[in-house]
Order: C-alpha cells, then structure tokens, then sequence
C-alpha cells in the first residue's frame, strides 16, 4: 500500500518514536524509508552554526548535527531501504517539500507540539497535516 514513506527527525526520545512506527510500517509494505532532519538555520551562520556543527538555539539542528544524527538512525534501520536528506528551513515546509519531490505515499510525524501554546502558534504535525500532498500518520509520540 505504501512504497514511499517520508519521517521526520531531529533525534528527540519522541522523533525516535516517530521513526519508529515509520520503520514498521515500512517493514510491512516493504517500503523505502526516508529519514529527513531540517536545520532551522542558512547556510554561512556566524558565530559557531552550521560551519562548526554547533547546535543552532534550542529548536534546531546545525546541519552537521543533522546530518550524523541521520547516519546514526539509518544504521539502527539496516534492515530497510533508507535514504536520509537534511534540509534547511522551516521543518514542516522541508517535510512536506521532500515528500513531494518523492512523490510519497505517506508521512509520518509525531505529536509533539499538538497541545498548548504550539497547538494555536503552529507545530511541526499541524504544518504537515494542513500541507501534504499524501497521507499523514501523527503517531501519538507526545
């Protein structure tokens, strides 16, 4: 039923757990899984950012940060097909943007960010939801 699955990650207990249900499902439909992490930050940051691989702020990867952490997870993940992408933006813009370009069948995110204050301000799953061309699993992660 679904041979593209698109999850996003930033590493977090509650991402891992996204990733997680992504990876069954994709075991069950013998899917790619493409693992994308987004850095909030552009490319030339002074002050450390992404040419140090330093974290950028408390909400966001630096690209290198990213992008290993990606590598980490694929290897957890040996036994599906993985593709990883780190992008930079707005992570539910790149999510979105990624799983167009992929042309995929479904997205998988977690909750975090569904109640409170982010609910009503925008959160990564509310983004997705509203924006995906696909299906959409918010995996109860939060």
């Amino acid at each position: 039923m679904f041979s593209t699955i698109v999850v996003g990650t930033d590493g977090s207990d509650t991402a891992k757990s996204a990733v997680a249900i992504a990876a069954h499902i994709a075991r069950q439909n013998a899917s790619t899984l493409h693992l994308v992490a987004v850095s909030r930050a552009t490319a030339g940051v002074g002050g450390g950012g992404l040419a140090s691989g330093a974290p950028i702020g408390d909400d966001g990867l630096s690209m290198l940060a990213a992008e290993r952490m990606l590598e980490a997870a694929a290897l957890e993940l040996a036994d599906i097909e993985t593709v990883t992408y780190a992008g930079t933006g707005s992570p539910a813009t790149v999510i979105v943007r990624r799983a167009d370009e992929l042309g995929a069948d479904l997205i998988v995110v977690g909750s975090k960010g569904m109640q409170g204050t982010r609910r009503i301000l925008g959160s990564v799953p509310n983004g997705v939801a509203h924006n995906a061309s696909c299906h959409v699993l918010i995996a109860k992660t939060a």
